[in-house]
Order: C-alpha cells, then sequence, then structure tokens
C-alpha cells in the first residue's frame, strides 16, 4: 500500500525542490542512482522515451518519488512512535 502524501508533505517537498529546481533534480539524480537504481534506469528510459520534455518527465518522477519516500518516512516515525 503506498503513503498518504498529505498536503503538508507536498508543501515542504515543493518548497525545497522549486528553490533551485535545476541544482534539485541534479541532485535526485545521483540519489535515486545509489537508493534505487533499477527506479533511475526506468526514469531515464521513461524520459528518453517520449515526445516530451526529458528534463520534465524525469523532474516529475522524481517529485513522486521524494514524495512517497518522505510520506512513507513520516508513516514509519509514526508507527514507531513510543513514549
Amino acid at each position: 500500500m503506498l503513503p498518504v502524501i498529505t498536503e503538508e508533505i507536498a508543501d515542504k517537498a515543493f518548497s525545497e525542490i522549486f528553490e533551485d529546481m535545476p541544482t534539485w533534480r541534479k541532485k535526485m539524480i545521483h540519489y535515486i542512482k545509489d537508493e534505487n537504481p533499477e527506479i533511475n534506469t526506468a526514469i531515464i528510459e521513461a524520459a528518453n522515451k517520449t515526445d516530451l520534455d526529458p528534463k520534465a518527465v524525469a523532474l516529475g518522477a522524481y517529485m513522486a518519488y521524494i514524495m512517497m519516500e518522505m510520506a512513507s518516512n513520516e508513516n514509519d516515525a509514526i508507527i514507531n512512535y513510543s513514549e
């Protein structure tokens, strides 16, 4: 089951992403390459096999990835919370 991406998570992600989008996108290329090379390969292949701007396709995929990761981490923190 995919984690719920709340408005707060989306706002936090967007503020980080759009502060300096080209630099963020480049950072994500290296991050996902290390964290999940199969996803990175799929993103690059999808970006290159479309008539759309490859950088825009990759940006959308990286945005979705990071928001799901943030939501998953938040859910894990709630589940593992102890007083």
